[in-house]
This record gives structure tokens, C-alpha cells and sequence, in this order.
């Protein structure tokens, strides 16, 4: 638990520091005019399409699951999506949220492989979508985009998500190959840094096997018995995109502008590449500086910070707040969380 709040207060105090400067280089007398001329009912409906926004990714995950014969009720599975974009704003590059959703879908009955099948899945369903989507947006920003450094950071996020996204469909397709390749970087691995350092990377080695193993049979199963599932799965990622995507744009009417939707949408997929790349928790720090960078396009100068600020709190801090409450709900009853009460009772 000392971990956890390490991690929200390192992710949060990123994020906060973040925003504080875009707001300072940003901040002019016009900004503060614009602020008090605020429309608060744009900005609670950008609030709500975000939250609308993880229905959709629980009815995703609800017609991924009934393809595989196993019936989740549409609440059961927003929450296993709440819960997971809490974990997923504390983990480097966002990538704990993942894991527990196929630990929750595993608490529900379901078999280690088709809970992975189904995660994995949508997560493969939003990397195509997006991997499509970014020659569109760089034709929409084409000449628009000034900062030569972020064209650089574009470039390398989308190089990285291709050869992840490739990875993950080669190792479906010819499993034994990775796992060969991963066992000549271990042995090579081993012998530059010792026995000690080698034994640790060969556990981690045999894990990994077992995760492709995984990795390949859950994915035969959309191939086969659960294709309608990944039809309906793809239907539902488009449609939660485009539902994520608007925020912004309310946003912006919020503040009295009319936003461009097409360019507001093909900043936000470029961005998603970018975010890809950080290591730091929840992507916090990075997405702010890159946001002011791709929003710069469409959006004002004196109102670029409020406006990543307010696209930040939306779509982080909702996060947090609404996925930590979400998760001590769901993982109250774990031995973890008894262990921990029962520690802090005896303590008073």
C-alpha cells in the first residue's frame, strides 16, 4: 500500500509541476478574460463523454467475453475498466491496467487463456486503430507542426509501436522463434553480467515462454470459436475512440472556441503515439509537454495551458479518482487488503 500511494503521489506531483508550467509560460491578461467567461456546462459534459467513455470499453469487453461463452454483466466490466485506468496512471508508460483486468476477468470464472485472449485483444484492436490513423493525421498537420523535436519523438513512437504491434503477431504466428530469440539474448546477457544476474534472466526467461504460449492460444481463440467477438471488439474500438477523442473538442466550446473536430482527432492520435514511449507513471509530465506542443496547432496560445489542464484533469485525474474508488470496491475482499486493515486496526 506504501508503494501504491508512492506511485499516485510521484504521478500526481509530475502531472501538477507539469501543468503549473504550461499554465506560467501560457498565462496573459486575455487568458484570465477567457477564464472568467468559462461555460461550466461544456466543461461537465466533457466530463461526462469521458466517463460515457469506459461504458463503451466495458461493452467492448462484455462482447469479447460472450463470444468466448462467458456472460459478464455491463456494470461487472465498466468497473474492471475504472479499475484498470487507475492502475494504468501509476505504472510506467501506462501498462499495469492490463494485468488486472485479466486477473478480474479470471476472478469471474473465466479461464487464464480466454481472460487474456479477451484483454490482449482489445488492447491489439486499439493499437491497429490507432497505427491506421496516424498517416491520416500526419497528412491533416502536415506543415502545421513547427517543432521539429516532437516530429522526431512522432516517428520514434510510431517505429516502437509498429515493432511491438509486428511482435505481437509474429509471436502469434510463430511462437517458437521468439521464444529462440529471447533465449540467445538471455545467454548472451548472462555471460556479459555473471551467473548471478544469469540465473534471475533465465527465470524471467521461462516466464516469458509461458506468456507467449499464452499470448499465441488466446489469440487462436478469436481466430476461431470467438471471431464475432473480435468483429463486435473492433466495432466498439471505434466507437470508444471517437467518444474519447471529443472530450477535447467540448473542451475547447467550453472556452468559447470552434475547434476543428478532424484536427482536435489527429492531434490526439499523434499524441497517443508519443505517450507510448515515457517511463514515467501514468505517461505524466510527457503528455502535458507534448499536448502543449500538438494542441499549439488548433488552439490559442493564452488559453493552452487551461486547455491541457483541462484535458488533463478529464482524462487523468478522473481516472485516479473515479479507478481508485472503483478498485478498493473491487479488491476490498482480497487477503492483501484484509492483511493491510487488519495491520492499520491493530495499529490504532
Amino acid at each position: 500500500m506504501k508503494n501504491q500511494a508512492k506511485w499516485i503521489a510521484s504521478s500526481i506531483l509530475i502531472s501538477i509541476i507539469s501543468i503549473v508550467l504550461v499554465l506560467i509560460l501560457t498565462m496573459n491578461s486575455k487568458t484570465i478574460e477567457i477564464a472568467r467567461e468559462i461555460r461550466p456546462g461544456y466543461i461537465l459534459a466533457a466530463l461526462f463523454i469521458h466517463l460515457f467513455s469506459f461504458f463503451i470499453w466495458g461493452l467492448r469487453i462484455r462482447s469479447m467475453a460472450s463470444a468466448l461463452g462467458h456472460k459478464i454483466d455491463l456494470k461487472t466490466s465498466a468497473e474492471m475498466v475504472i479499475s484498470g485506468t487507475f492502475v494504468a496512471a501509476l505504472t510506467p508508460a501506462s501498462i499495469g491496467g492490463e494485468p488486472l483486468r485479466i486477473h478480474l476477468l479470471r476472478q469471474r470464472k473465466m479461464p487464464v487463456g480466454q481472460a487474456t485472449a479477451v484483454i490482449l485483444g482489445e488492447r491489439v484492436l486499439d493499437a491497429l486503430l490507432i497505427l491506421l490513423a496516424v498517416p491520416f493525421s500526419l497528412y491533416l498537420l502536415h506543415g502545421l507542426l513547427s517543432n521539429s523535436s516532437l516530429d522526431i519523438v512522432i516517428i520514434l513512437g510510431e517505429f516502437l509501436s509498429i515493432i511491438i504491434f509486428a511482435l505481437m503477431i509474429y509471436a502469434t504466428m510463430k511462437p517458437r522463434y521468439i521464444k529462440l530469440a529471447i533465449h540467445r539474448l538471455v545467454e548472451w546477457t548472462a555471460r556479459l553480467l555473471g551467473k548471478k544476474t544469469g540465473d534471475k534472466l533465465h527465470k524471467l526467461s521461462k516466464s516469458i515462454d509461458r506468456e507467449i504460449d499464452e499470448f499465441h492460444a488466446s489469440i487462436n481463440i478469436f481466430l476461431t470459436e470467438g471471431r464475432a467477438g473480435l468483429y463486435s471488439g473492433l466495432i466498439y474500438t471505434v466507437i470508444y475512440w471517437i467518444v474519447e477523442f471529443s472530450s477535447l473538442p467540448v473542451i475547447l466550446m467550453g472556452l468559447n472556441q470552434a475547434p476543428s473536430i478532424l484536427i482536435s482527432f489527429a492531434a490526439q492520435v499523434l499524441l497517443m503515439i508519443v505517450i507510448v514511449i515515457p517511463s514515467t507513471p501514468g505517461a505524466s509530465g510527457v503528455a502535458e509537454l507534448a499536448a502543449i506542443s500538438l494542441f499549439s496547432v488548433f488552439v490559442p496560445a493564452n488559453i493552452l495551458g487551461i486547455t491541457v489542464a483541462g484535458w488533463r484533469g478529464i482524462t487523468f485525474y478522473t481516472n485516479i479518482i473515479a479507478g481508485g474508488f472503483v478498485s478498493f470496491k473491487l479488491l476490498k475482499d482480497t487477503e492483501l487488503v484484509k492483511k493491510y486493515l487488519n495491520q492499520s486496526q491493530s495499529e490504532v
